[in-house]
């Protein structure tokens, strides 16, 4: 079944944007929020802050409707959902980034990004929806796990992490329904002690035999490609959004100088992994 969700909330963004915190409970975002951002200069002050409202608050109507829709019918498709990803939702994931992060293969760090910033978004915002945006390789890191062996992470560049991050906060008003109560890895508002604390609760209030821990064996680096797609398919029907996944899947990883394609899997690390394995696990990966 489909569901063209054609809405012009969030299509365009008017004059500056004053990007606000990246929302926490269950994928949710309020307008309550709170906002934060550069101060516009003093001439017209009072309009800046009418037109950066109005624009994040088109933004916000709109996602809600996506997730209105989600929580509906199980079996929407969402046919359109690109136009939500506006200037003002990829000011929103700007400053959402950690700022301190390492850069990846463009060089370029948060701060720098900021200079200029309503320019870059604009100019992203234009090549995201001519189809002309590139996704770059992420860079190879390692850090030392604990057993001494060396988890690789995968660093995107910036504006990939920014691109990433928007799409990824449409898709979780979708996926949020979907996804089950008992699942707290890399949700939105939710955490390890809200793990252990509903272990606690139940083990608490019912008869508990056994507890049985088991992890899967490099989840982000091993999932098909190609049955992530079709499960992603179950719910997304833009193209232009399963476009975008198929060009972060892609994109390969960039280790002293030599670039490698990832045949499976995706780098940890990115801003979109965690959402896409996820999607593998609550659909079963095949066999």
């Amino acid at each position: 079944m489909s569901h063209n969700l054609g809405m012009n909330a969030g299509r365009e963004s008017d004059g500056r944007v004053v990007p606000a915190k990246c929302p926490n409970k269950g994928g949710s975002i309020s307008p309550a929020e709170g906002m934060e951002g550069r101060r516009p200069t003093k001439e017209n002050t009072g309009q800046l802050a009418a037109s950066q409202m109005q624009s994040w608050g088109n933004a916000l109507a709109g996602l809600r409707r996506v997730r209105e829709a989600a929580k509906r019918d199980k079996r929407v498709r969402f046919t359109a959902l690109l136009h939500h990803v506006s200037v003002a939702l990829l000011s929103n994931s700007f400053y959402a980034l950690k700022r301190g992060a390492a850069p990846g293969v463009d060089g370029l760090t948060w701060q720098e990004y900021e200079t200029d910033l309503d320019k870059r978004l604009e100019e992203l915002h234009s090549r995201v929806h001519r189809g002309t945006y590139r996704a770059l390789p992420s860079k190879r890191a390692y850090i030392l796990k604990q057993d001494g062996r060396q988890r690789p992470l995968g660093i995107a560049a910036l504006e990939d992490k920014i691109v990433q991050h928007a799409v990824g906060t449409v898709l979780n008003q979708i996926y949020e329904e979907d996804f089950l109560g008992f699942s707290y890895g890399f949700r939105p508002g939710r955490n390890t002690h809200d793990a252990l604390d509903a272990l606690s609760v139940a083990i608490m209030r019912k008869k508990v035999n056994w507890v049985l821990d088991a992890d899967i064996r490099d989840c982000f680096g091993s999932f098909s490609h190609e049955w992530m797609e079709k499960f992603i398919q179950h719910r997304i029907g833009d193209r232009r959004i399963l476009r975008l996944i198929k060009k972060w899947l892609r994109a390969g990883v960039l280790e002293d100088g030599e670039w490698s394609e990832t045949e499976k899997g995706t780098p940890q690390g990115s801003e979109i992994s965690p959402l896409l394995c996820n999607v593998y696990l609550h659909y079963g990966a095949p066999g």
